[in-house]
């Protein structure tokens, strides 16, 4: 894939320096968000805004197709994702629901293969 200025894309904070936040896009892409291009106001400390392993989507300011490396910027943008199935409740259980219902997902499951290997044989 090519990418070219203005575009908007989603990337991985895998890297913050004292000059800007290092992102990963895809297996032939990286960049690096300068701390000019942070935010419009003054930026102390570049962890204020990003934070490793969060994904986030970035603006393409400028491609090196050769070396693979994008310089990107966040401030004109919105650039925090929306979680895919919205907002995750905390509740009181936490994953004992999942704790207690594995068992039995693993027994269906083995049965249903069971039943196919089976059918097979015959």
């Amino acid at each position: 894939m090519s990418y070219q200025e203005g575009d908007i894309l989603e990337g991985i904070v895998t890297g913050i320096s004292e000059y800007g936040a290092f992102i990963h896009i895809d297996e032939r892409y990286t960049g690096l968000i300068h701390i000019s291009e942070i935010s419009n106001h003054f930026v102390k400390n570049i962890e204020d805004y990003v934070t490793i392993g969060e994904s986030i989507l970035c603006e393409v300011l400028d491609v090196d197709n050769k070396s693979g490396h994008l310089k990107l910027s966040i401030k004109n943008i919105n650039y925090k994702l929306i979680p895919r199935y919205g907002k995750i409740k905390d509740t009181k259980n936490g994953f004992k629901s999942l704790q207690m219902k594995l068992p039995v997902w693993v027994r269906e499951k083995l049965k249903e293969i069971e039943e196919v290997n089976t059918c097979n044989n015959e």
